[in-house]
């Protein structure tokens, strides 16, 4: 079935002199891909990926142009025009995008950006966008592991950083004391989550984890093992933030890592921690060779 306001790859049915008509199925029937979005070498009952959205006059219309932002997602968009209606956005498509007045968090002004997210307004039918975000925000705690990399979209500055948007899903920010070059609104960066919040907020930073081969973090285990007198207070019990701050990994590699390490036995593991054994020398742990 035909999505409004997403991506769908539809048949082409047959020519006409001012475009393509695409098989919308039910209720849809036959939709319009006008002329100047027609690409070269098309061929009838091929099949070609169209965004599809209404036109002007309120008709289901398909374009082969790809909008800043789909239904579903967030997105910084600058303001085109204000009227009686509200205020209309740029989002990379001929018409433009409504965010009605009931959906401004503040009076939208032209020439200004803002993070919106993109709706199906489901009264009619027409994609819309809102300045509201957080009724469109999942406030239950994400399935984020320490350590996971998830796409940031940075939101708006704060005092003590970046408020951001993790995987278009849930609200989350970068510290300014972890930041180690300019990030800009509007634009997409990859993180790495080192916090999950009861309230669902997620705290995440850009910079990748040092370690997280098993076989790397093996010998920098040991090495942080001799630096520490051969003990380190840290177990299967230690909270996964916790592990994360200290060794910058998940803690399923801390655990994959210390496993490894008791199996050679390298290590000793109590309920307070891990003791390396004196009689084992510190060595490279062997890496299995490409064939």
């Amino acid at each position: 079935m035909v999505e409004i306001g997403k991506y769908n790859t539809l048949r082409i049915v047959k020519e006409v002199d001012f475009g393509l008509y695409l098989d919308g199925g039910e209720p849809f029937g036959e939709i319009l891909l006008p002329i100047r979005y027609v690409p070269e070498n098309w061929k009838v009952d091929e099949m070609i990926e169209v965004f599809i959205y209404r036109d002007s006059e309120d008709r289901i219309i398909a374009t082969t142009e790809r909008p800043l932002a789909t239904v579903g997602e967030f997105a910084l968009l600058e303001v085109r025009t204000v009227n009686s209606v509200g205020a209309f956005l740029d989002w990379g498509l001929s018409k433009d995008l409504l965010v009605p007045f009931r959906e401004q968090k503040q009076d939208m002004q032209m020439s200004e950006s803002y993070m919106v997210y993109v709706y199906l307004d489901e009264k009619t039918g027409r994609i819309a966008a809102t300045s509201k975000l957080s009724k469109h925000l999942d406030k239950t705690p994400a399935a984020y592991e320490i350590g996971e990399e998830v796409d940031v979209l940075v939101s708006n500055r704060s005092e003590i950083g970046y408020t951001v948007i993790v995987n278009q899903a849930h609200r989350g920010i970068i510290y300014r004391n972890e930041l180690f070059h300019k990030i800009y609104r509007g634009q997409h960066y990859t993180g790495y989550v080192t916090k999950v919040r009861d309230d669902g907020k997620v705290d995440v930073r850009l910079q990748k984890p040092s370690f997280e081969k098993v076989d790397d973090f093996e010998l920098t285990l040991l090495k942080e093992l001799e630096r520490n007198k051969n003990f380190l207070p840290y177990s299967d019990a230690s909270d996964a933030e916790e592990i994360y701050r200290a060794f910058a990994v998940s803690k399923k590699t801390f655990k994959r890592a210390v496993g490894a390490l008791y199996r050679k036995r390298m290590i000793t593991i109590t309920p307070e921690g891990i003791t390396r054994n004196d009689s084992k020398k510190l060595v490279v742990p062997s890496k299995k060779t490409e064939s």
